[in-house]
């Protein structure tokens, strides 16, 4: 690749996009070093899983026609994409990591999707999940494994691994990605992105057989916090299909990211009260003095979250038995375990389990409440452990303590996905192997812009010791 080429992929979503605005660069330039890019490293990685390469050239001609034309463009216009496998793309292979949709190509895109697209997004192909987006460890039996650009014996995490390796390995600038129990902010934290879980409600989500859920939600993931919210302008905003998507429209994230944090409350824990990684401690050990440095009060205290397990397992059980149910009825050999064991749990459970989580969730919601009465922002390990071997399905302990199910591993994640607070994960250190650690910043419900904004701030004070390259060129 000629070092203009390998400049172009490198940079940031905000400058390309600007670049292409002021015709320094075509889009059909930028698509042809990222498609090369892609060549060059994806066939160690895995992560971009379906490649669709005439359809994004006929897409980069009409946006460059666009530009030539000085006609009004879109936040993110001419910008290459590669979209999560589990939202649906029209007339592009969607296969939900499944052998049973192995050869689906559906007719419709799925709102994230429409989002992107209607604001310029040039669609390059899908990123690899794992099979139903269960679990955050990307593999499944359609595609494969997808592989750590740090270290490729390692896992990315998931469950939108692809998105987070394209991102740490240059091969697009900014990713979609969903959350359910932390599958934006564990392969963030494991390929050393930026990925943020929103407030429920901020990004709808349609095509969906959850529309009430307030567990599940799309997201953005980018290499940078600019990248991320260029994207939150795209992807956030209401669906009148979507009783739960909030008013505010994806303009609120136009606007200056810089931002004093001095005398900001953090609330900072190892733990949250969880087993964690020895080399996952030591990675953060620096964080509050870290957080110090950048003027915040920095108290060691957490939330109590007591029966966020209890509710997460019951609410994840209820989705997919609505969204797979029928299909193990069907085709059970079809499914792996995990996904079978979340459909059984789902029918072993009476009435009275869904009472005692829905009564849980209430008081947990109501401490969360009362903690940002006194904090502004919660900060704590995105993963309990650092990336594991990519063929290990999941980890069976932490620290010396036996997990009981194939998510325990990530409550840090999961525990956070109940509150319905924004969660962002940031790089944050390296164990002594090489491998990335995240850490997690949670704002209060709603306060998206103000979490972006302290994350911002780290960003500025911390990024230089957190960006070090993958060992997959990038």
């Amino acid at each position: 690749m000629s070092g203009a080429d390998a400049g172009l992929v490198e940079r940031s979503a905000v400058e390309l996009a600007a670049m292409i605005r002021r015709r320094e660069v075509s889009a059909r330039e930028l698509l042809a070093a990222t498609l090369e890019r892609i060549g060059a490293v994806d066939p160690q990685l895995n992560a971009i899983v379906t490649l669709v390469p005439d359809m994004a050239e006929r897409w980069a001609g009409e946006a460059d026609a666009r530009t030539a034309a000085g006609d009004e463009l879109g936040p993110i216009h001419g910008l290459p994409v590669a979209h999560k496998d589990l939202e649906l793309t029209a007339g592009i292979r969607t296969t939900l990591g499944s052998p049973l949709f192995a050869d689906f190509v559906p007719e419709e895109d799925g709102l994230v999707v429409q989002r992107l697209r209607a604001a310029g997004a040039v669609t390059i192909g899908k990123t690899n999940v794992p099979e139903f987006g269960a679990g955050s460890q990307t593999f499944n039996p359609v595609f494969g494994a997808t592989r750590n650009p740090y270290d490729p014996a390692r896992t990315c995490g998931g469950s939108s691994g692809g998105a987070a390796v394209a991102l740490a390995a240059g091969m697009t600038s900014i990713a979609d990605g969903s959350d359910m129990g932390g599958s934006l902010r564990n392969p963030a934290s494991f390929c050393n992105v930026v990925g943020m879980r929103p407030s429920l409600g901020r990004v709808p989500s349609w095509p969906t057989a959850t529309p009430m859920s307030g567990l599940g939600t799309a997201g953005a993931m980018a290499r940078s916090v600019a990248d991320l919210a260029l994207q939150m302008c795209v992807l956030a905003g209401p669906d009148p299909r979507i009783p739960i998507s909030l008013p505010e429209p994806g303009s609120i994230f136009d606007v200056g990211l810089d931002a004093d944090v001095t005398g900001r409350h953090v609330a900072w824990t190892p733990d949250l009260g969880l087993p964690v990684d020895r080399r996952v401690r030591d990675a953060l050990a620096g964080v509050p003095a870290s957080l110090e440095a950048l003027g915040c009060r920095v108290a060691e205290t957490t939330p109590d979250l007591s029966g966020a397990r209890l509710i997460f397992q019951v609410l994840r059980a209820w989705h997919f038995e609505i969204s797979a149910g029928l299909l193990y009825d069907r085709e059970p050999e079809q499914m792996k375990d995990t996904v079978r064991w979340n459909i059984e749990q789902a029918r072993s459970l009476h009435l009275a389990d869904h009472a005692r989580a829905s009564a849980a969730q209430a008081r947990v919601l109501q401490e969360v409440d009362r903690f940002f009465g006194h904090h502004d922002v919660l900060a704590l390990p995105v993963s309990q452990v650092p990336p594991f071997d990519v063929e290990l399905d999941w980890p069976r302990e932490v620290d010396g303590v036996a997990m009981e199910t194939y998510i325990d591993w990530m409550r840090t994640c999961s525990d956070i996905s109940i509150t319905g607070c924004p969660a962002i994960s940031m790089p944050a250190g390296f164990t002594d192997e090489g491998l990335p650690v995240g850490v997690q910043f949670v704002g209060r419900p709603g306060g998206d812009v103000e979490l972006l904004r302290f994350a911002r701030a780290w960003e500025r004070s911390c990024d230089a010791g957190h960006r070090r390259p993958p060992t997959v060129p990038a």
